[in-house]
């Protein structure tokens, strides 16, 4: 078997952390191919060195004086060093990001040394060959992802190499240059080595035990999660569940490998199992509840909308023409309603209605701010009765005004729309009549 590793940047903070890694990755030899985030936090006034890479470019980028921010940064490498008792320096390479700063190299690459850097380490740590991310990740020029070129590169690499590190989140374009994954993208590298080698898992450590059916600060000591399909992942991942990137699903979706999170500080756990497909039944309905804030609805009101061919188009056409995506379209028969991220559409919402009375022709436009979305996911739901009846009903029973309601055509889905500061309460009810209420 082999498994691919992601550790995050908690799991690597500190010297003590990257023990507890390399206790889980000796414990098991199918643990071959590791990828490494960048040091994380080591308490909770911490700062992440990714940020501190940030800062120190920025300086640099000023002209200003970089020289104690980025000893600063080799200080915190250092430590991790001695920790682990290496004979390894990174003077050298130190010297040429002072280079490559002072010439203004691009914040990119500023942000890639910090997995770049802990790469090394880990590699010298785990006696692995360090395979640099620059040389086998690809970036077409117009800045996305090179899926097919990656693949093949990092096949062809890997194939000849028993156990790598390779650094997460970032790659580079076809000249050289380095081109990062948004934050979180070391979840991306980790599944695109899996596909690339095929792996039998992908596991991805970090600060928790798997996904929770709640949001923690929300609700006390949600369930766990044992298992979810890719589906249901992206549905909580888009609302705002955030252990795993969720553009890390595509590369081994394509494969069926499966992701397995779990804790490196609880190692024990077994985690959430992320699979294409499962026969198994989710402990509840319901596999879990997540949401944003900061909503806002358009309401487009025409008599006989129905029946006017393009008139969706039309409406659309107002926000895509003033670079607004939308997220969600519930409609009726002489209505139609669109929600948008409140921050990018209060600027322009005088352009946006005016757009729409000029192309569509309405009778009328309201528009209602300060909204949120509220999913509830899961595969249980398809096979249950009801479902629908039982959110309404705790919302109503906790005093929460339902402002709009979404269900996909999957059945795997529900999307409530209700008042800001009705949040947390409409949560909270949702995870007592499906949750609670089982235990």
């Amino acid at each position: 078997m082999k498994k691919v590793v992601k550790f995050g940047g908690s799991s690597l903070a500190s010297a003590e952390q990257f023990k507890k890694v390399g206790d889980i990755i000796r414990t098991d030899a199918e643990r071959r191919y590791v990828i490494p985030s960048a040091p994380g936090k080591r308490f909770a006034d911490d700062t992440k060195v990714t940020d501190m890479l940030y800062a120190c470019y920025h300086l640099a980028e000023e002209g200003k004086d970089f020289r104690k921010a980025l000893a600063e940064i080799a200080a915190r490498y250092q430590e991790i060093i001695d920790g682990l008792s290496l004979s390894l320096s990174l003077k050298e390479e130190f010297k040429v990001i002072e280079k490559n700063f002072k010439e203004k190299a691009g914040e990119n690459y500023a942000a890639s040394r910090g997995e770049y850097l802990n790469g090394i380490i880990m590699a010298a740590y785990l006696g692995y060959e360090f395979i640099d991310a620059a040389e086998v990740i690809r970036f077409k020029e117009s800045g996305d992802f090179d899926a097919d070129s990656t693949n093949e590169i990092l096949k062809k690499r890997l194939d000849e190499i028993e156990r790598a590190v390779v650094p997460g989140f970032y790659g580079s374009y076809e000249d050289g240059r380095v081109k990062t994954f948004s934050r979180g993208g070391s979840d991306i590298t980790g599944s695109i080595v899996a596909r690339a080698v095929k792996a039998d898992v992908y596991e991805n450590w970090t600060d928790v035990s798997g996904f929770l059916v709640a949001d923690p600060r929300i609700i006390k000591n949600p369930q766990g999660i044992e298992t979810i399909t890719y589906r249901e992942l992206r549905e909580l991942s888009y609302m705002g569940a955030s252990v795993l990137h969720e553009d890390a699903i595509f590369p081994v979706r394509r494969e069926g490998i499966p992701i397995n999170i779990r804790n490196t500080n609880q190692p024990e756990d077994e985690g959430t199992w992320i699979v294409e497909s499962t026969c198994q039944k989710s402990k509840y309905v319901i596999t879990g509840i997540a949401g944003k804030r900061g909503f806002c609805s358009v309401n487009i009101e025409k008599a006989m909308m129905n029946s006017e061919i393009g008139f969706g188009r039309k409406v659309l056409q107002a926000f895509e023409d003033h670079g607004i995506s939308f997220e969600h379209v519930p409609s009726g028969i002489d209505t139609m309603t669109v929600f948008v991220h409140q921050d990018e559409f209060i600027d322009k919402e005088q352009k946006v209605v005016s757009a729409i009375h000029r192309l569509a022709d309405p009778d009328s436009v309201d528009i209602e701010a300060d909204l949120a979305l509220v999913a509830v996911v899961g595969r249980g739901m398809r096979a249950t009765r009801g479902t629908a009846g039982r959110i309404f009903s705790a919302l109503a029973h906790a005093n929460v005004n339902v402002k709009m309601i979404d269900q996909g055509s999957s059945e795997l889905n529900i999307i409530i729309g209700v008042d800001n500061n009705d949040f947390e309460t409409a949560i909270k009810a949702i995870y007592d009549i499906f949750v609670e209420s089982q235990l």
